[in-house]
């Protein structure tokens, strides 16, 4: 029986993003069928595999997205959008095939309902980009997001901390915002986009804090403190208010994590 590091190991490999999302999709089928064994102990690719465009560029070296509203604002948007999700889908299932064996199957399951997920995100905002006469790869876009994975590839607990504790809790303070401006610029089918996204991230960040927890838990760690000692060390960016303290709540992010580590502010 192929085993689920095997499964996702082929899709971090896969390069293209319709052989990426159809093998994320392909892993999350078989795993919930049973046809993959919860079984490890191959060794995860440093870098994914990853299309000849977008071209990747240092975040400081990004072009501006234009004056806001405008449909070229609104497709660099949504192509940065498209390549967080699209990263997002190796976050998933490197995060189970590294460290899955010091977890409970369940772990998995979270995690590979996450990267399916991620690849439906990408799916729908490069179908959209692709309506506005664009498409993912038209334009340039950064490699903070993988930069993160490498800086936590030997702790798991430092993964969970950075990556849905901070990144994408990040996306829920910023998204309705964001959701707001789309509506606001007679683009709804984006705004529904964003909608969905957001609502599934609530769960994301929840898994992230669960097992995050979990592992603080299975180590003696006391979770809070080790987290903010985690993101001193591991994150190299700041946090940075207005955080949106209801969604944040819905995931069990509470307060006591973050507003030890950044001026105060809720949304």
């Amino acid at each position: 029986m192929r085993s689920i590091a095997d499964a996702c190991r082929g899709v971090l490999l896969a390069a293209e993003p319709r052989a990426k999302v159809k093998a994320a999709r392909d892993a999350a089928r078989a795993w919930k069928s049973g046809a993959l064994g919860h079984a490890f102990g191959l060794a995860m690719p440093d870098r994914p595999g990853r299309p000849a465009r977008p071209e990747l560029l240092p975040p400081s070296c990004m072009p501006k997205r234009g004056k806001a509203g405008s449909e070229r604002s609104r497709i660099a948007l949504l192509h940065a959008l498209a390549h967080i999700e699209f990263v997002a889908i190796d976050l998933a299932f490197d995060l189970i095939g590294r460290f899955g064996e010091g977890f409970p199957r369940a772990f998995v399951d979270d995690w590979v309902s996450v990267g399916a997920d991620e690849a439906m995100h990408f799916a729908l905002l490069d179908r959209r980009l692709r309506t506005l006469g664009s498409g993912y790869g038209a334009l340039p876009a950064h490699d903070g997001l993988w930069e993160a994975a490498e800086a936590t590839s030997a702790d798991p607990l430092a993964r969970l901390a950075v990556v849905p504790m901070v990144l994408e809790a990040r996306g829920l303070d910023v998204t309705p915002a964001t959701v707001a401006a789309l509506d606001k610029a007679g683009d709804g089918r984006s705004a529904a986009i964003l909608r969905r996204i957001y609502s599934d991230e609530i769960r994301h960040v929840a898994a992230g804090t669960h097992w995050f927890r979990f592992g603080c838990e299975a180590q003696e760690f006391e979770a809070v403190s080790h987290w903010q000692r985690l993101i001193r060390t591991h994150f190299r960016g700041s946090l940075k208010p207005p955080f949106n303290g209801s969604a944040r709540d819905q995931a069990g992010l509470s307060r006591d994590f973050y507003e030890g580590l950044a001026p105060v502010g809720f949304a």
